[in-house]
């Protein structure tokens, strides 16, 4: 086991730099097509070209790379001792801010010069929540609504399980949501808001359009809801698939034979074996669930990741960016190593050395 997660844990290097040189090349490109984002931050005034050059140099950006098309900004031409530009490379842009993040803790700082790391700190605990409120609704359900029409395949719930399952998942989470707080949020709010005998951790807090510092976990409720549904459905649809398979295994039917009662048969040994496929779908969703709080977190205007993240890349933040995706792959990698040692939790055959 042990040599198995060293192995893993190896396995991130390349992966994260990878994902850094990707992002830092789109963030390049993007400055060095659009101009420099320093500049729309006067507005309809004109900086003096001295106040201009300071401010780009305090953001990151006065690197000379970010003036040439195309440049991946990997090395730079040294100068010699008398300041004149010599024939050596030295580390560029990219090798700049790998050490600054690896070996400084240092993610850079917004527009308004305010630290990544600060910026996130104020945004995770609005992400975690929502997809915490995301995972658990979607294993809770999905996994209630997959054995059901698993054990009972071809009844009136199995069939109802499958077209409602199909029809969440053929709608975009990006509609879903604005349905959603349309029609629950809005309207059927507003019903709620008209009665008096409802409390308003329901009415104004559960049942609200967007989100509400004044109730910051009940306002979550229903982005998160959104944002596990479409996963909801394909772990029911796994869920029930499996059971259907394993329920006519051999072990389940020695199982009945030994007089097992049935439910130790189904919630014991059928039920342990068809989870394997489940928890591997919900440790990749987590990934999926990061970047559907994108869309969620803007159309619920909950101030997490998601919206930091695309209010950064609309503006042409590149140092939030790089360092809050960052971040977010390192927190699917570990996800997922989690849920591969889960495995041996769940099936005592499989073993790591």
């Amino acid at each position: 086991m042990g040599r198995y997660v060293i192995r893993r844990l190896l396995q991130f290097i390349p992966t994260v730099l990878g994902t850094m040189f990707l992002l830092h090349y789109i963030t390049s490109l993007a400055i060095q097509f659009s101009g420099n984002p320093v500049r729309a931050m006067f507005g309809d005034r004109t900086p003096s070209p001295a106040q201009l050059q300071a401010l780009t140099e305090r953001l990151g950006y006065g690197d000379p790379c970010l003036s040439r098309k195309g440049d991946p900004c990997l090395w730079r031409v040294a100068a010699d001792g008398n300041g004149w530009l010599g024939t050596s490379l030295e580390p560029g842009l990219f090798f700049d801010r790998l050490g600054n993040i690896f070996f400084r803790f240092d993610f850079g700082i917004n527009l308004r010069q305010r630290e990544v790391t600060d910026l996130v700190a104020d945004a995770i605990p609005f992400t975690l929540k929502l997809l915490v409120i995301a995972i658990i609704f979607e294993a809770v359900v999905g996994i209630a609504a997959g054995v059901l029409a698993g054990l009972r395949g071809g009844s009136f719930l199995d069939y109802m399980v499958k077209i409602s399952t199909v029809f969440i998942i053929s709608v975009p989470i990006f509609v879903l949501g604005v349905v959603v707080r349309e029609f629950v949020g809005v309207k059927f709010g507003n019903v709620l808001r008209g009665q008096d005998w409802v409390p308003d951790l329901i009415s104004a807090g559960i049942f609200t359009p967007g989100f509400k510092a004044d109730y910051p976990f009940a306002s979550l409720i229903i982005p998160g809801m959104v944002l596990g549904a479409v996963s909801l459905a394909t772990t029911a649809r796994l869920t029930r698939t499996s059971i259907m398979e394993n329920i006519r295994a051999d072990y389940v039917r020695t199982a009945k034979a030994k007089g097992l009662t049935n439910k130790r048969v189904i919630g014991v040994h059928t039920l342990r074996n068809s989870l394997i496929p489940v928890i591997t779908f919900l440790g990749v969703d987590i990934g999926a669930a990061m970047a559907g709080a994108v869309v969620t977190e803007t159309i619920f205007n909950v101030p997490g990741i998601g919206r930091l993240v695309t209010f950064s890349a609309r503006s042409g933040e590149s140092s939030v960016v790089v360092g809050v995706v960052t971040m977010l792959v390192l927190v699917v990698l570990i996800a997922n190593l989690l849920v591969d040692l889960l495995y041996a939790v769940l099936d005592p055959r499989i073993r790591y050395e």
